[in-house]
């Protein structure tokens, strides 16, 4: 394998695109610790080091997908949060929405439409949560607890203003980033951001269990089942059923087609992370309200049944909930992106059948019945993942952003294996042997 990354270097071209992609990625965390205009950098410093872990979902999620750049104030605070978000709304709305659902199906011309509302989305996303950050900077004990009293130099309107523009540019910046390295990188480029951003974590979180736990040993035996952990990842993301299908033999003139044998690929991860981000999200909102009613002298009775059910990952109620969350999105999320009744139509348009399985509506029920099996293993799958940062909380005093599970795991490997795989294609187009011999 190090041989294949060797000759990788080698290839000019491939060695420039991979360097290309390496210096966007710097670029990017660079401008993770360039504050935003009227914060003050050292004050900043200074809430962070005190901040610990945050009980904020929300704004925990954030920071990770930001690199930490949220905490640090600085202009890519938004990170990519922005565009991941405005992705999920578009490809749902291609459900709800029938001009959507045509520019699906008009190919390379209506997924660049698609691309551009997508842009346009992730901006006016971007103003609003920049806003809502400038917010929560006014009141800093929102962000890093009740010891940090000031991080901004000045709060005039025009200062704050400012700061806005200057975190949405930042996001517009990344965006721009992102499709550089697709275009004249290796891989896909806000994958890559992704990836760099949640890596960027790594050394921190691992330190600070290090430093909670007070020995070596711990820490040596997290290194361990966290290797663990990213082996059996690696080896579920890589999991398929595979449907055979076959196509009948056709005689154009004197020309035979057809007669070849495939299979429809089903992963076991069907979904993707998306139903963890989802189910992270909506367990977000109960804590956002509950700080609505922090002065409040006499909180409701809901709000206080909140805080001591579902606001922290180490009470019972919140793991409950965030498993049935899972569940449900991952079957709500593959209903919209898998079709059975689609896959069916085309094969049966190009001669293709499932051997025992007549065309037509008994297909569709067959494709429907093994994908229902296949997204339960998928989703208790995510659901066991996303519990190891809890499990790490409240044995190990993690941070929510523990590195070896939920979220931050899930895309790590799926990127990581992406990225690996084509620079595989790419090797083997030049007839060398690749990455796996």
């Amino acid at each position: 394998m190090l041989t294949a990354f060797v000759r990788a270097f080698k290839t000019p071209d491939l060695r420039r695109k991979i360097m290309f992609s390496l210096m966007i990625m710097a670029i990017f965390r660079l401008g993770s610790f360039i504050p935003s205009p009227g914060v003050s950098y050292p004050q900043v410093q200074q809430c962070v080091a005190g901040a610990g872990s945050q009980d904020n979902q929300f704004l925990g999620m954030a920071n990770l997908f930001s690199g930490g750049a949220l905490l640090q104030l600085s202009i890519f605070a938004l990170g990519i949060m922005p565009y991941i978000t405005a992705s999920i709304i578009v490809q749902l709305l291609t459900v709800v929405i029938p001009r959507f659902e045509a520019l699906k199906q008009e190919g390379q011309t209506g997924q660049a439409k698609m691309t551009q509302y997508t842009r346009y989305l992730t901006i006016g996303l971007a103003l609003l949560q920049s806003s809502t950050f400038v917010t929560f900077a006014r009141s800093p004990e929102t962000l890093f607890g009740g010891h940090c009293t000031s991080v901004l130099v000045d709060e005039e309107p025009l200062t704050l203003i400012l700061m806005v523009l200057t975190m949405t540019a930042g996001t517009g910046l990344i965006m721009w980033m992102g499709e550089l390295i697709t275009e004249k990188g290796i891989g896909n480029g806000m994958s890559l951001l992704i990836f760099t951003s949640i890596v960027a974590t790594f050394p921190g979180s691992l330190m600070a269990i290090q430093q909670r736990q007070g020995n070596w040993d711990a820490f040596i035996l997290v290194i361990l089942i966290g290797l663990l952990i990213i082996g059996a990842v690696v080896f579920v993301e890589q999991c398929q059923r595979r449907i055979p299908v076959q196509y009948a033999k056709r005689m154009i003139g004197r020309r035979q087609y057809g007669g070849t044998s495939t299979y429809i690929p089903l992963k076991v991860n069907q979904a993707g992370v998306i139903p963890v981000i989802f189910a992270s999200s909506m367990l977000a909102l109960p804590g956002l309200a509950v700080q609505f009613q922090q002065g409040n002298p006499n909180p409701p009775a809901w709000s206080t049944w909140i805080s001591q059910n579902i606001t922290r990952g180490d009470q019972p109620m919140y793991a409950v909930v965030y498993i049935a969350l899972i569940v449900f999105f991952t079957f709500f999320y593959v209903s919209i992106s898998f079709n059975p009744t689609d896959v069916a139509d085309n094969m049966k348009k190009y001669g293709g059948f499932i051997p025992g399985i007549r065309a037509g509506r008994p297909t569709v029920e067959y494709l429907s019945y093994v994908l229902n099996r296949v997204i339960v293993v998928g989703a208790s799958y995510l659901a066991l993942i996303s519990l190891i940062p809890l499990i790490a909380m409240a044995t190990l005093g993690a941070t929510q952003d523990f590195p070896f599970g939920g979220t931050s795991i899930l895309i790590m490997v799926g990127v990581g294996l992406e990225t690996v795989k084509q620079i595989e294609s790419q090797l083997q187009q030049r007839h060398y042997e690749g990455f796996l011999r």
